[in-house]
């Protein structure tokens, strides 16, 4: 188990950044039976998405997110000395995709910019990694972007992946202060690295004629070999053992009872999977937050998703949060963390 602790480091500010277009989840007749939109809907707790437009990619998103964030904290951006793009929808294969954003914000060239490449654990490696370097001496504050458009891999005729996923970009910022103690834990079993995957279309399988084409795969599904194929199946028991065993493990480290913990927010993945996860931890769902209703599983994008959609207006400060992120990889990671002096944006459109 990778524990990392973290002391005087911590989260300044939260935004997030939707796209206009609305999917309803209730108008997918032509890929299920009429009998069965409602039942999906039940079972995995998703109403509708947000789909960006063509031309409109994750970093857009975040984009804005962050020029919101910003604004609403007077941020000087000449102490933002780390910039950090986290997506598995980036804007190229080649170049890197923070560098562009750096200079759109108007951030210092000597700013640190780098990618990662993470799924849908990846709000919490992306703010480990973000606390680590704040740690650092000589760096005042440090940005991170996480954000996904998974609207643009998932092919339109796949019965499985649609109903889920959604679009969405958001912006933290990570900084120095008088924040108490942090603790996180990350996992990862490559063993079932296939179980989340877009198989063709890099070094391993590059793109060909033959699996750029849509075909007909199990149950029915239509994607093409470089489109997101999920086994849902292998997901869900995967989470079943590790997740609430993650929740566990933290509250264990902090050396506090659950009950303590004031917010319980995981990765919007599907409502049946986490309410058996709250079940099994004993856990009030009155202290649940959710946003999948209205935006779907937004992927690496749906924790800060969901403070800044469920969160914002509420009074934050002082209360004590364990963050779940778990997902391809297959990858997982757990944070608890007591926010103090934190401003959390309203949600945007664009």
């Amino acid at each position: 188990m990778a524990v990392l602790s973290f002391n005087h480091i911590g989260i300044k500010a939260v935004s997030a950044c939707i796209p206009k277009n609305i999917s309803s989840n209730y108008d997918l007749g032509h890929l299920l039976p009429r009998e069965e939109v409602e039942k999906t809907i039940n079972s995995i707790g998703i109403k509708e998405k947000r789909y960006a437009d063509k031309d409109v990619c994750s970093s857009d998103l975040c984009f804005k997110a962050a020029e919101k964030l910003i604004s609403d904290n007077e941020t000087d951006k000449n102490k933002i000395d780390v910039l950090i793009f986290l997506s598995q929808t980036p804007d190229y294969k080649i170049p890197m995709t923070s560098p562009s954003l750096q200079h759109r914000l108007g951030l210092l060239k000597s700013t640190v910019c780098f990618d990662m490449n993470v799924g849908c654990s990846g709000y919490i490696y992306g703010l480990s990694t973000a606390f680590a370097y704040a740690s650092l001496e000589g760096i005042n504050s440090v940005l991170l972007l996480v954000g996904e458009t998974f609207s643009k891999i998932v092919n339109p005729n796949d019965k499985v992946n649609v109903p889920l996923y959604g679009d969405a970009g958001t912006a933290t910022l990570i900084e120095k202060g008088n924040y108490g103690k942090s603790y996180f834990t990350l996992y990862a079993d490559g063993a079932g690295f296939n179980s989340v995957i877009i198989p063709a279309g890099q070094c391993r399988i590059p793109t060909t004629q033959e699996n750029l084409m849509e075909s007909e795969k199990e149950d029915g599904n239509i994607r093409s070999e470089n489109e997101l194929f999920m086994d849902g199946m292998d997901v869900f028991n995967f989470a079943l053992k590790v997740v609430p065993k993650g929740v566990t493990e933290i509250i264990e480290l902090a050396g506090i009872p659950l009950t303590n913990v004031d917010y319980l927010i995981f990765h919007q993945a599907n409502r049946f999977m986490t309410d058996f996860f709250v079940k099994k931890l004993k856990y009030s769902f009155e202290k649940v937050p959710y946003c999948m209703d209205k935006y779907g599983n937004t992927s690496s994008s749906s924790i800060p998703l969901t403070i800044s959609s469920q969160l914002a207006g509420k009074s934050i400060n002082n209360k004590t949060v364990v963050m779940s992120g778990f997902g391809a990889g297959l990858s997982w990671g757990t944070l608890i963390y007591t926010f103090t002096d934190c401003k959390i944006s309203e949600i945007i459109e664009y």
